[in-house]
């Protein structure tokens, strides 16, 4: 096949979930089909990067585009300029008319097979009318992210988020619709797909579930693991469901686990640490904030309890296959671990409640007979049903599936609407947002 790959950011650094997924997803579709692969790049983005997508890509197209980092004074200046934004902000901002540009050009001047739209925001700048058939990969329900957002929130910051939750879902409704497949990353996203948007999708949502690269995140042995009380998160702590987790954890959990076991530390690692992140390392002791870091496995190794307390998200959850892999003790909330193939107390202790999730980490790192049957157990689960290469095979098997379909396809410019883009009734009342659809 002849691939378009669409995506709102170069793979590498392979620094945030959501890449390391499409990366290895792609290392293996790379070896059978041709990939051009257009995307955002920073200003600045070392050439290296650029270079070594050719890895998993047969030719990589970059749009230049500056994000400001979250936190910052012109973060919020930008934000504030899309209060009024039909929009979600999430989305609006990559609203690019090079981008459109240098997507028209490549479809009027190239034959593609399919289109691959590599999470929603993408999609903000795709012609109303395409060539050939189209699919969404989607890592998350991003409206349930920010319906999960507003419910943490209060006052303003409520209303907000409460209003960005509104906008997603309108703009996610209507833009599943135009793709003639949808991938989603567990049976848990296909269901709210089905419940959230009844009758907009073209065909049933396809589940690809999360992989593991399990030669790189081995299990290593360690007699002194026994003894450690060292907690370990890793993520990008700039993606705000992973900051409010380790504010959350930091603030209500672990003056719970100290109170137990006061020699606790907690190690946050993971890109771009916001200041509210950056901050827990001055207001708790024990608690380490690395930043980026080359390597996170040393990090893993050496704690006795890898930490999820995620109360917002959906999608992927790699971090947890990740520590599995490695034969991890991990305690997650139900939203940490949700979707994911895995028995509470044989594989994961789950646990909600501040309490609760202190008493499950305290009871692990006293009782190490426990917590290496849980290692052992969470290991033999990944390595069984969860390498990236059986993973890609059920990907491949469903894009060359949706590249077969026959469609007559209008070509772009021309009066004759593309099949792909009629709205289905379910959702066909709500707003439109013009040229972002």
């Amino acid at each position: 096949m002849r691939i378009l790959w669409l995506k709102s950011d170069l793979l590498l650094p392979l620094d945030k979930g959501g890449k390391l997924r499409t990366w290895h997803l792609m290392r293996h579709l790379a070896q059978r089909h041709d990939i051009t692969y257009l995307a955002f790049a920073e200003p600045g983005t070392p050439a290296a990067d650029v270079e070594g997508m050719k890895a998993v890509a047969t030719r990589v197209e970059t749009i230049t585009r500056a994000e400001p980092a979250k936190g910052t004074a012109r973060f919020y200046a930008d934000a504030a300029l899309h209060l009024v934004d039909p929009l979600p902000y999430a989305v609006g901002k990559y609203r690019s008319r090079a981008f459109r540009q240098r997507l028209r050009d490549l479809l009027a001047r190239e034959a593609f097979d399919l289109i691959v739209c590599d999470f929603l925001f993408p999609a903000v700048n795709l012609p109303e009318r395409l060539p050939c058939p189209a699919v969404m990969f989607t890592h998350n329900v991003e409206s349930e992210i920010w319906r999960r957002h507003a419910e943490t929130k209060t006052g303003i910051n409520k209303r907000l988020y409460g209003a960005q939750y509104r906008r997603m879902l309108r703009y996610e409704g209507r833009t599943l619709a135009r793709f003639d497949g949808v991938l989603a990353v567990s049976d848990v996203d296909r269901d709210t797909f089905a419940r959230l948007y009844p009758g907009a999708m073209k065909s049933p949502v396809h589940v690809v579930q999360t992989g593991v690269d399990t030669d790189y995140f081995r299990a290593t042995s360690d007699p002194q693991s026994a003894i450690r009380k060292g907690l370990v998160f890793t993520g990008s702590m700039d993606w705000l469901p992973n900051e409010d987790a380790m504010l959350y954890f930091c603030r209500d959990v672990l003056p719970i686990v100290r109170a137990q076991e006061p020699e606790t530390t907690v190690t946050i690692v993971g890109r771009a640490p916001t200041p509210a992140v950056r901050t827990l390392a001055d207001e708790h002791a024990g608690v380490h904030v690395t930043g980026r870091v080359d390597d996170v496995r040393p990090y893993m190794r050496d704690a006795a309890v890898y930490i999820v307390p995620l109360r917002i998200g959906g999608g992927t959850r790699l971090k947890i296959f990740e520590a599995m892999a490695m034969g991890k003790a991990v305690v997650s909330t139900t939203i940490g671990a949700e979707g994911l193939p895995v028995v509470d107390g044989t594989h994961v202790v789950i646990a909600d409640e501040p309490d609760a999730f202190a008493r499950s980490v305290v009871a692990l790192m006293r009782d190490p007979a426990r917590r290496t049957a849980l290692e052992a157990a969470a290991r033999t689960l990944v390595l069984e049903r969860y390498d990236w290469s059986a993973v890609a095979g059920e990907l491949e098997s469903a894009l060359e599936r949706f590249a077969r379909r026959a469609v007559v396809r209008a070509p772009l410019g021309s009066a004759t609407r593309h099949p792909a883009v009629n709205q289905p009734a379910a959702i066909s009342n709500l707003p439109s947002h013009g040229d972002a659809l």
